[in-house]
């Protein structure tokens, strides 16, 4: 199938895979756990994720194919680390989407109190899981428009909010940084915060195989995409902090709470809608990248082939819809904290196999990088390791466990994977034998 999401779109799909409700309710979570300091922390997170995105990026320019951190980890490290990787990367994406899902029906709640209870929760999440099973069906077309223009819509009132907000702020509201102030662990607790915020920007890659020149687009793609996002989050931020202040603190909706400060009750009802349409159009980006993971799996016989056949629209039919299952029965089964921790961590296992991942593939290349950038590709890889410990340390034993459930459960079904390859290797030698 010829690929169809243009360089411009693709900026637009990076972009609406990150921009989702975290960037609505995490900047109160950040100033309560971190207080002025949660500037400094959104400095930190950026930079420590455009580090691991330029990991991604240069692994990026190597491929165009489809499966992103699991194609990466698959060829620098072999079979066995791929194939858990993939497993965790479709498994990751079903956990995420479901969380989208149920997060959208809980968002909806706020207006049509109805979304949360039964049966109509369960109705709207089956609903907008086949809507969007059919529309990534139907082809890549449709989903680009569809794409691109819930993006924008869902850009320009945040924009705007930056624009106008600016105009409004207080500057007694930004008290001087006090070290006394300052504990890592409050550090460490609002950096696992925002970094859930930038959550998606990895999954960009998993889709190379429906863009167009992807070798060459995607790498740029994914830094403009994380440069844009960070610097829209830090500004968010900044502005939040000069409306509201310390009470930003304890605001539950502290964009809709600062928007209503500049336009009265309709600033608050054009955030609600504009969270809607963000975690909408978030939900649609889900249902795009993550069967793109089992495609690669099956494509390269790491999980049934025939989860890889594509339809007369060039799509990959059973992917789609067993990832579309597989959502809904997490969707309807369980609520939005526990998807959403178990998301949180396991994402970091990607990260860390594609830093590992960047100087391995080079090594391999015919034509060597130059020294600048072999010195690159060892110490931006070294400091995107470090954060992500560092991150991590400040995790405790059960969240990290939940995140790597996957790579246990993916061990027994490794091993009959290849207990299969092996009898069907053999099976020739002992019907030969036989005879």
């Amino acid at each position: 199938m010829k690929a169809q999401l243009g360089f411009g779109s693709m900026i637009l799909l990076g972009i609406n895979g990150i921009v989702g409700s975290g960037i609505f309710l995490l900047p109160g979570q950040v100033m309560h756990v971190a207080g002025m300091w949660s500037i400094v922390v959104y400095l930190f997170v950026t930079l420590l994720v455009l580090a691991i995105a330029w990991c991604f990026a240069q692994c990026a320019a190597l491929f165009s194919r489809n499966g992103g951190a699991y194609v990466y980890a698959k060829e620098a490290f072999g079979d066995f680390i791929g194939f858990e990787i993939g497993l965790m990367r479709w498994a990751v994406g079903i956990m995420a989407w479901a969380s989208l899902a149920v997060g959208l029906a809980t968002a909806l709640s706020s207006i049509w109190p109805q979304a949360l209870l039964e049966p109509v929760r369960s109705l709207f999440i089956i609903s907008l899981l086949i809507v969007l099973g059919a529309i990534n069906t139907y082809g890549v077309t449709l989903f680009k428009h569809l794409n691109n223009l819930v993006t924008v819509a869902k850009l320009i009132p945040l924009v705007l909010f930056v624009m106008l907000g600016a105009l409004y702020i207080e500057p007694a509201h930004y008290t001087p940084l006090q070290w006394e102030g300052l504990e890592m662990g409050s550090f460490g607790a609002a950096s696992l915060i925002i970094f859930y915020a930038f959550g998606g920007f990895e999954t960009l890659v998993v889709a190379a195989g429906e863009m167009q020149n992807p070798k060459k687009n995607l790498p740029w793609a994914v830094m403009i995409v994380i440069s844009f996002c960070s610097m829209l989050y830090f500004l968010i931020q900044l502005i939040a902090i000069g409306l509201l202040g310390d009470h930003l603190a304890s605001s539950l909706t502290p964009i809709a709470d600062a928007a209503q400060i500049l336009l009265g009750d309709s600033g608050k009802w054009i955030v609600t809608l504009t969270m809607l349409i963000s975690i909408g159009g978030i939900n649609i980006y889900a249902s795009f990248i993550t069967p793109r993971s089992g495609l690669a799996l099956a494509e390269d016989g790491m999980i049934p082939r025939w989860i890889a056949e594509r339809g007369r629209f060039g799509t990959p039919v059973w992917a789609i819809w067993l990832t579309v299952g597989m959502t809904g029965i997490l969707a309807i089964f369980c609520d939005f904290t526990q998807l959403a921790i178990m998301t949180v961590v396991a994402r970091f296992i990607q990260y860390i196999s594609t830093c590992l991942a960047v100087s391995v593939l080079y090594r391999r290349l015919p034509v060597k990088p130059t020294r600048i950038k072999q010195g690159l590709m060892i110490i931006i890889p070294v400091i995107s390791l470090m954060g992500m410990g560092w991150i991590l340390w400040q995790t405790t034993f059960i969240q990290i466990l939940s995140g790597s459930g996957v790579l246990i459960a993916g061990l027994p079904l490794y091993w009959l994977k290849r207990t299969r390859e092996k009898l069907l290797v053999e099976m020739p030698a002992l019907v030969e034998n036989s005879e």
